[in-house]
């Protein structure tokens, strides 16, 4: 749930008044062009990024205040100078480094004391577990688990980012850029495979450029085309044959006036909002 949410960067708004209600399971799909802050957007919700004005609420937890127990709860596929894959590495390092890490941070003292052979076979279990929700079979990669992401198809990558984030069983996942530069075959079975995860219990946030038919659609509307600065957005759950919208409005309080004062939400800004996330 999301409500009156935005934020701002150094230059601009990266976003502003988004709006919308998503239940457990759900696919959302952060549509816009890009520089409208859908990336600033989909990190504010996994509690990557401190929004400035609204409120949202992940699981339970409050956004802003509860940003450290969101990002507990949610995991991050691909989001590129966020979290992305290491070229250089193979799929079978990807997989045992993210095994190790999830371990490491979220297994209990009791986990962490048990036999090293039966530590293996949890980790082995969690692996093949993501794998198989992902839709990634390494047997039929080109080398194998030995295979090197710089190898890797463009949706071969994004099935091994959502299957490294599956690792840690999250309740929200997000993903961006999720149909850049696919066919319409491999669009169709990147949404597939993200509507099956979202069907198996976990919340899906997708950047994209044009959402899905079934998805709850979330528009961001960059500076060259805001609405009417007095339209209200909507933020009504979508039947059959309708999307939930929301718009990015430019009016702002000026300082100590209690006056409206334009400023644009810009690609600059949201830009800069994700230069600081990156530094951080």
């Amino acid at each position: 749930m999301a409500e009156g949410l935005g934020l701002k960067g150094p230059r601009g708004w990266a976003f502003r008044e988004v709006s919308f209600r998503a239940g457990a399971g759900s696919l959302v799909a952060l549509e816009g062009p890009s520089g409208s802050g859908r990336t600033c957007l989909l990190l504010a919700l996994t509690g990557r990024m401190r929004t400035h004005e609204g409120h949202a609420e992940v699981g339970g937890l409050p956004l802003p205040r509860r940003m450290a127990a969101v990002r507990r709860i949610a995991a991050l596929g691909q989001v590129p100078g966020v979290s992305e894959l290491d070229p250089s590495l193979t799929v079978a390092e990807h997989l045992r480094e993210r095994a190790l890490l999830q371990r490491r941070f979220d297994g209990s003292v009791r986990a962490l004391l048990r036999r090293p052979g039966a530590r293996a076979a949890e980790a082995g279990a969690r692996i093949d577990e993501a794998l198989a929700a992902a839709g990634l079979d390494p047997a039929a990669l080109p080398k194998g688990e030995r295979t090197s992401v710089r190898d890797l198809e463009r949706l071969e990558a994004l099935r091994l980012s959502i299957a490294l984030a599956l690792i840690g069983r999250p309740r929200l996942l997000a993903v961006d850029d999720t149909d850049l530069k696919l066919s319409d075959a491999d669009r169709a079975e990147a949404w597939a495979l993200l509507r099956a995860v979202a069907d198996a219990g976990t919340t899906v946030l997708a950047v994209c450029s044009e959402a899905p038919a079934g998805a709850l659609r979330i528009t961001t509307v960059g500076a060259d085309t805001r609405p009417d600065r007095d339209a209200e957005p909507t933020a009504d759950t979508p039947g059959p044959d309708q999307d939930a919208k929301t718009t990015a409005k430019t009016a702002t309080a000026g300082p100590d006036t209690g006056t409206t004062a334009e400023d644009d939400i810009t690609e600059e800004g949201a830009d800069d909002a994700l230069a600081e996330t990156g530094r951080a």
